[in-house]
């Protein structure tokens, strides 16, 4: 015990001696040394392949070694045994591809929170999750992310030279979907519209997208948003971060999809989706405007709301087991099925 506080202190005194370059108060610190500090990150976790005391098996596969992009699968037990008893009547389910959550620079596809809510999310639903681990800023700036979360969806799609059994086993290629939160939104927004004009492999066809407290922000305040400060808040400080380079800045049409100039939404390339909202988020108004926007932009899709009360920001990613993440997750059934 001894030596791990000592170690711990001698970390912390480490840091505090760095030269600090730039900051986002209680999400990054980035030091002239190269070395970057998450302040929010959740620990890395292993997945549970074959584990009976889970109902949930999952396991991390390699979708490509240059650029490393990476997944962790997420089935339930029953779907795995099942099929090892009925080879002739195989039924199998949708595939949902997932894009995490964390403002492009930090949370990890092997994290806590979202092995977690996965682990929760596959217990209710027969579905093959493949949750996306893609690069993070600052590292490797945007838009590498949305090119990973891409190929990961082709990866899907097609099988690439070695196909995943849980994949090809078990994953309906008439019934793929996207997802995310937060980030991971946004990054289902834009990977949908990308879909809207770029083929996938095999003839796949992206039938569905939820997006979850989505990451959408522009130079203009929106509905509850405030005006004194604006270009200092968070979003707009988190995307200078990810993409400093980013044409038209926060009004680039990956992070404003409504600015004027965007592509136009009708182009979204799936036939439904689904926006979830939290009252007590702060970027509730952004969800909001999108949906309507989709609604109202000649889309021949179906776009769906999903309102809850009294939570704020990804709280069904850091409190699955709540009454309303539960709630979220049984709303997810129904879309994906």
């Amino acid at each position: 015990m001894m030596v791990t506080r000592l170690l711990f202190m001698l970390f912390i005194s480490a840091m505090d001696s760095k030269e600090l370059e730039r900051e986002i108060p209680t999400l990054v610190r980035i030091y002239k040394d190269g070395s970057i500090e998450r302040l929010q990150n959740s620990p890395f976790v292993a997945p549970n392949l074959e584990d009976d005391s889970t109902t949930v098996s999952s396991k991390d596969v390699i979708i490509s070694e240059n650029p490393p992009i990476s997944a962790r699968l997420y089935i339930k037990n029953t779907i795995i045994k099942r099929s090892s008893q009925e080879h002739n009547n195989l039924k199998k389910v949708p595939v949902l591809v997932y894009f995490h959550g964390g403002g492009f620079f930090f949370e990890s596809a092997f994290n806590e929170l979202h092995h977690n809510y996965f682990n929760k999310f596959a217990s209710v639903i027969d579905v093959l999750v493949v949750s996306v681990e893609y690069r993070l800023a600052p590292e490797t700036l945007l838009p590498a992310a949305y090119e990973d979360c891409w190929e990961a969806l082709k990866w899907v799609a097609g099988g690439g030279a070695n196909p995943e059994p849980w994949v090809v086993k078990h994953g309906d290629m008439n019934r793929v979907f996207i997802g995310g939160d937060s980030a991971g939104a946004n990054i289902a927004h834009n990977i949908a519209m990308r879909a809207g004009v770029e083929a996938l492999p095999k003839g796949v066809k992206l039938v569905g997208a939820f997006m979850s407290h989505s990451y959408f922000y522009g130079s203009e305040p929106v509905g509850s948003e405030p005006v004194a400060g604006h270009e200092q808040s968070a979003p707009c400080l988190v995307w200078s971060l990810v993409y400093p380079s980013a044409p038209g800045g926060i009004d680039n049409p990956s992070m404003n999809p409504l600015v004027a100039g965007a592509p136009s939404l009708r182009g979204l390339g799936c036939s439904k989706i689904l926006v979830c909202v939290a009252a007590q988020d702060p970027m509730t108004d952004r969800g909001v405007l999108y949906y309507e926007a989709v609604r109202n932009s000649g889309w021949l899709g179906r776009a769906e709301l999903f309102h809850v009360d009294g939570e704020g920001h990804a709280f069904h990613i850091h409190n699955p087991n709540s009454y309303n993440a539960m709630k979220m997750i049984l709303r997810f059934k129904d879309f994906l099925q």
